[in-house]
């Protein structure tokens, strides 16, 4: 793997499924009394974060903690972020801290990337979400998901098929989830209204499609979309009732899927809109499922950007 993880774009197929494999032998730490390795011990791992976020934090935290990790929660609110320290300043802090590697969440798309390039830090970089742009280790728990359902937890993805609905246009996640599935030999089919995908989508490698009925008929996964309202600052649909009936995924919606398609959602949900409330706590559904899964597939990348290329032995595993 490359020092950092900014983009699903960092991994080709290889550098992807080192991941998913490693995450797949971690797991076994979370079955265990003692959910601990000492593969990070004496390392120092700082979330920072500029936006609130729960699931994806305490996952990282979570995850730098089996590891024997120490972590360092950074967030604007309390600190010297809220009183206009630069990026660049609270950077330099945290390399006097030694930190090993940033786990970043920003408001603004590809501040990630400065904080990797500038040279203000020479510890790895895990982008956890930039703006409307990436959010590789949500698609990466995504394809572990969907391998563990629909590839008995082996190989790549190869001629399954991704249906991705909603707003795509304000989802880091959408984008980082069309790329990693086509890298995994997945096909894509993204469904929503013209007015919720961006600029550029056709130069996507996925299919595009306006219409969600047809799309379910083939999915081998259906992945809802939370509609961000917080970001829009216009009226992009009629209303909430019209862009459910279009794109709400209900309980006869969910009858159209074949019979071993899985139903996702990245969080948080917005129940009764995007997706149906019998629904999100159907046995289709996998949601709860991928929450665990984050911790592994996160486990996975910080022990292969600071602890190395290999996966552990089975003597690691089972200290």
């Amino acid at each position: 793997m490359k020092r950092h993880l900014l983009s699903a774009a960092d991994l080709d197929r290889d550098d992807a499924l080192l991941v998913l494999d490693t995450a797949t032998e971690l797991a076994t730490v979370s079955s265990r009394a003692v959910r601990k390795l000492p593969t990070l011990r004496g390392r120092t791992v700082v979330n920072l974060f500029f936006e609130d976020s729960t699931r994806t934090r305490i996952s990282f935290e979570a995850a730098a903690k089996r590891l024997s990790a120490d972590v360092i929660n950074f967030t604007a609110k309390g600190s010297s972020l809220s009183k206009g320290e630069s990026l660049k300043d609270t950077a330099l802090t945290l390399e006097a801290m030694g930190a090993d590697a940033v786990v970043v969440r920003h408001g603004a798309s590809g501040a990630p990337y400065r904080l990797a390039n500038a040279g203000w830090i020479s510890g790895s970089v895990v982008n956890a979400g930039d703006g409307t742009h990436e959010h590789p280790t949500q698609a990466l728990l995504d394809a572990y998901t969907m391998r563990r359902h629909l590839s008995e937890g082996r190989g790549d993805l190869a001629d399954r098929r991704v249906t991705i609905v909603g707003d795509v246009l304000h989802s880091r996640v959408a984008r980082s989830n069309v790329l990693l599935l086509a890298t995994l030999g997945a096909e894509v089919t993204l469904v929503a209204p013209p007015t919720l995908l961006p600029v550029g989508v056709e130069d996507w490698p996925c299919e595009i499609s306006y219409e969600l009925d047809p799309a379910l008929a083939k999915a081998d996964a259906v992945m809802m979309l939370r509609v961000q309202a917080e970001r829009m600052n216009a009226a992009f649909f009629p209303s909430a009732r019209e862009y459910s009936r279009r794109y709400g995924l209900d309980a006869h919606r969910m009858a159209l899927l074949p019979d071993h398609a899985i139903v996702m959602h990245p969080g948080p949900m917005n129940r009764g809109m995007e997706i149906a409330a019998d629904v999100a706590d159907s046995v289709r559904s996998v949601i709860v499922e991928q929450v665990s899964n984050g911790v592994n597939v996160r486990m996975a990348v910080l022990y292969l950007l600071l602890g190395g290329a290999q996966l552990p032995t089975g003597e690691e595993v089972a200290a």
